[in-house]
């Protein structure tokens, strides 16, 4: 289901947020919000999952404004997990967790009938937390954790996935087993991740905030282009795929200093690079080069 994000303006304690964001997720699509600490990402989600209404603007899914949908309505289309958002959890069982994404679609009674027990069986096969399904929530690893919470999500049969930070904490081999589920849903996806390598391993698109507006989306080459990562993420930086597949983000040694100009960030991504093949040729270590 096609997610739409138009215009959109958000002022809390008359401060603004976001100014006009704006962004397009097609059916099946993984779309990443990418930017600095204070950009504006996690506000923007939550203004899609309806817990934030915004000052102007309008956030669509399916073509549907969710602010004019009840909060039942809106909830049966999408799904969010935030980081370890298990909320009150204690003495709850894995399977009661992914339980709980099943009650927008309960009626005033609130019991589970077949159909439920069927969506909540096939969330925990998904994500492969059936081994422990009957454990404590509270007993469980963060990475574990973190299935459950996508195993509600996907429990209750959303058309579009939210998420928050999913990856934070996890280490590397939990990250990359999350992030693969999350691809093999086919759940249109709007995802927030703080690790530019990890958003270009795992999303078609990239929506790219600064001080509150967006400032570049489309694909990852696209995007994280050297004068992106110069002006916004204050780093020297070049975006590649190589004959593998995959896409990598190769970093400069140093920062860019304050007031640098982005066209220089470019240069220097440059001259860093012919360091690196003559620091090979000299038998020295290269810069660090990162994976998707």
């Amino acid at each position: 289901m096609k997610l739409t994000v138009d215009r959109l303006r958000i002022t809390l304690d008359r401060t603004p947020i976001l100014n006009d964001a704006s962004l397009q997720a097609r059916k099946g699509d993984i779309v990443g919000l990418v930017g600095p600490n204070g950009s504006g990402k996690s506000t923007l989600l939550r203004a899609v999952y309806r817990s934030l209404r915004p000052s102007d603007g309008v956030v669509s899914v399916g073509g549907d404004d969710v602010w004019a949908l009840s909060a039942r309505a809106a909830a049966r289309r999408t799904a969010a997990v935030l980081q370890d958002d298990g909320g009150n959890t204690s003495g709850l069982t894995v399977t009661e967790i992914v339980a709980l994404g099943r009650a927008p679609h309960h009626g005033l009674l609130g019991r589970d009938g077949a159909e439920d027990h069927r969506a909540v069986a096939d969330a925990v096969d998904r994500c492969g937390v059936r081994p422990f399904a009957d454990r404590d929530y509270a007993s469980l690893s963060g990475g574990e954790r973190q299935r459950v919470l996508l195993a509600r999500a996907l429990a209750q049969d959303p058309q579009l996935l939210v998420l928050d930070e999913l990856t934070n904490h996890l280490d590397i081999r939990a990250r990359f087993e999350l992030l693969d589920l999350i691809r093999a849903t086919g759940v249109t996806t709007l995802a927030v991740l703080h690790e530019l390598d990890l958003a270009a391993r795992l999303c078609d698109h990239l929506v790219v905030l600064h001080e509150g507006a967006v400032v570049a989306a489309g694909p990852v080459l696209e995007v994280l282009t050297p004068r992106i990562l110069g002006e916004v993420f204050g780093v020297r930086a070049s975006t590649e795929r190589h004959a593998d597949g995959v896409i990598r983000i190769t970093y400069a040694a140093q920062p860019l200093a304050n007031g640098e100009a982005a066209v220089s960030g470019e240069v220097a991504v440059e001259r860093e690079a012919a360091a690196r093949r003559e620091a090979t040729a000299d038998g020295t270590r290269p810069a660090e080069t990162a994976d998707r």
